[in-house]
């Protein structure tokens, strides 16, 4: 699934980019480049191309937006799931006493409260 949202993503950040070059800015853009803007106002219709392009562009931005946002909830839930080998031996060793993690000295006497002492072969 997040896989699917990230090719989805990287689609719509291309044609947003697109979008947004293509629009005429007070300079003319690059809408300039592809004949004069005559080419695409022939496409379009004499202000159909500036509505167009601005609807395209805020749908694509929305779409952006809401795949990120997708993103973002889709990682954080995975990543809270699956821990990492580091905190999966931290959170045993809390759990387990001080008296299970050393070992007691051989022949020593064995008290009430710990362990009896390492047989050695």
């Amino acid at each position: 699934m997040i896989t699917f949202l990230t090719l989805i993503h990287v689609l719509v950040s291309i044609f947003l980019v697109v979008s947004i070059l293509l629009q005429a800015s007070k300079g003319g853009g690059m809408a300039g480049m592809f004949g004069g803007g005559g080419a695409v106002g022939a496409v379009f219709g004499g202000r159909g191309a500036a509505s167009f392009l601005s609807k395209i562009t805020l749908w694509l931005g929305v779409t952006f937006a809401l795949t990120s946002v997708s993103i973002a909830l889709l990682t954080s839930n995975a990543n809270q799931k699956s821990k990492s080998a580091l905190e999966q031996v931290m959170e045993r060793d809390q759990t387990a006493s001080p008296a299970d993690i050393l070992p007691t000295v051989p022949g020593g006497s064995a008290e009430e409260g710990t362990s009896s002492p390492i047989e050695t072969e």
